[in-house]
């Protein structure tokens, strides 16, 4: 039997496009350009899946979608909107969508949702209360970010464990606190640690807490994140400085629900929502044997990678006007950027990613008096950033991104993320191994595998090339003209 989908929508282009393209997909279709419409056939049984917009002239389809789930809760609705933010998403989860696509969007896709919701109908969990609503945590547009508020809104009613990756800077512990705030979890506590910024001998203490007299100095007990977080979520920003001793106590709790303190005898159940995060090549790391990897299998349940900011320039604007936004909450003159100045910083690469962007947006308001920043100040101040370097005032050559240029901005946005604390100590050791790998191996793509070039290219001697491949499990590259 034919299935009857119901569109509705006040753009006539978008109407006759879904009408053919779902005529032609097999279905049977009704179209209407309002909301009256649209729950008159809702509440007389008919249609078997709506595809509507949200704003229509008589209704928004967030006030008409819980009459339609309390009259026919087995019905599903897909929602499509012009207003691509996370929030739209999130509403369009929360009222009982069964998706949500942005505009515009791929017919292709949306065919392949119909097939879903048809095959396999899903009711969606229960409402978040309205006064969650207020607030923006995650900014952005472009088609990157509407397939992360995807992601999150599907996520939002379980307790999958998230990895998230990405370059520092590009924003996962909002991610993760967006998550739980949104989620079925935000009655209870959002608890972060940081493991590249405590000592690797106190991280398992730190964790899961420890006994009084189970070290030295350990005067009292002491509750550990785990213990904190109890009942929400616990966030594990950069995952991968985990000594392996704490991998191992965590890959039990993830195994069996609970753990033991350090020096405690008595296992203790959890109920935690686990969130990882890293800017790391963690699969690199097992192969280095940094990173256990039945531990990021137990971890990668659900994978979410974030772009850098370079990858969604279109977002520049609306961050800007988001943190500008937050700069004036807290008291800094209101500001404006004419579009020379975005365009500006559209094209800047951002090698901090957001956290460099709303640096530069709060310097901006609180050194210009001018009401609007211009082109001028915006190229002043981001060459000025450059400049300012140690490395430009010691005469590095100016044009493409040397390769001194590009670490000394990388540990400086590393340094930014501990904010007013330091890293942990070995920080120079630490540099030099994990620069190692990936300059070996790309010697080796570069030479197609020829170890002998490779080696030339390096300046090493090969049987020393053989060694640290050998040592740091780097996959050689072949081809049929590799030596």
């Amino acid at each position: 039997m034919t299935a009857t989908i119901l569109v509705a929508d006040d753009d006539a282009a978008i109407r006759t496009v879904l009408n053919q393209a779902l005529t032609r997909a097999g279905y049977d279709v009704r179209i209407t350009s309002n909301a009256a419409t649209l729950w008159r056939w809702i509440s007389a049984g008919e249609g078997d899946l709506v595809v509507t917009d949200v704003v229509m002239p008589d209704e928004n389809a967030f006030d008409l979608l819980p009459r339609i789930k309390k009259a026919r809760p087995d019905l599903p609705v897909l929602v499509m909107s012009a207003q691509n933010t996370f929030m739209t998403a999130i509403k369009a989860s929360e009222k009982g969508a069964y998706d949500y696509l942005p505009k515009p969007f791929d017919l292709t896709e949306l065919i392949a949702i119909i097939g879903r919701a048809l095959a396999e109908p899903k009711k969606k969990p229960a409402r978040l209360d309205d006064d969650t609503q207020d607030g923006m945590p995650l900014v952005g547009r472009s088609a990157a970010m509407q397939e992360i508020y995807r992601v999150l809104a599907r996520l939002m009613q379980t307790d999958l464990t998230l990895m998230i990756t990405g370059e520092s800077g590009t924003g996962k512990e909002l991610v993760a606190r967006a998550l739980h705030d949104y989620g079925k979890r935000r009655n209870g506590p959002f608890v972060a640690i940081n493991m590249a910024a405590i000592p690797r001998d106190l991280i398992e203490s730190e964790l899961f807490g420890h006994e009084k007299g189970a070290f030295t100095g350990a005067q009292n007990r002491s509750t550990g994140r785990f213990e904190q977080a109890e009942g929400g979520t616990l966030f594990l920003d950069e995952i991968g400085d985990m000594p392996m001793d704490a991998q191992t106590r965590l890959l039990r709790v993830l195994q069996q629900g609970e753990y033991t303190t350090v020096g405690g005898r008595t296992p203790i159940r959890t109920d935690v929502r686990i969130v990882a995060a890293t800017n790391k090549d963690l699969k690199q790391s097992i192969n280095q044997g940094l990173f256990r990897e039945d531990l990021y299998y137990r971890l990668n349940v659900v994978p979410l990678r974030l772009p850098p900011l370079r990858d969604r320039a279109e977002d520049i604007p609306d961050l800007v006007r988001h943190f500008i936004q937050q700069g004036e909450k807290e008291g800094l003159d209101p500001k404006r950027f004419d579009q020379e100045a975005l365009e500006v910083l559209k094209s800047y690469s951002w090698p901090g990613n957001v956290r460099e962007l709303e640096n530069v947006v709060r310097r901006l308001m609180a050194l210009y008096p001018q009401d609007v920043i211009s082109r001028e100040i915006v190229d002043q101040e981001l060459r000025s950033d450059i400049s300012d370097s140690p490395i430009a005032k010691a005469g590095v050559p100016s044009g493409p991104m040397t390769i001194a240029q590009s670490v000394e901005e990388n540990m400086r946005t590393y340094f930014a993320g501990f904010g007013d604390a330091l890293p942990p100590s070995g920080l120079y050791e630490r540099v030099l191994t994990e620069v190692e790998y990936p300059l070996i191996l790309a010697a080796l793509t570069a030479t197609r595998g020829n170890q002998i070039k490779a080696a030339d290219l390096l300046g090493l001697n090969r049987n020393t090339l053989r060694k640290k491949i050998r040592e740091l499990g780097v996959s050689v590259y072949r081809s049929s003209r590799s030596a």
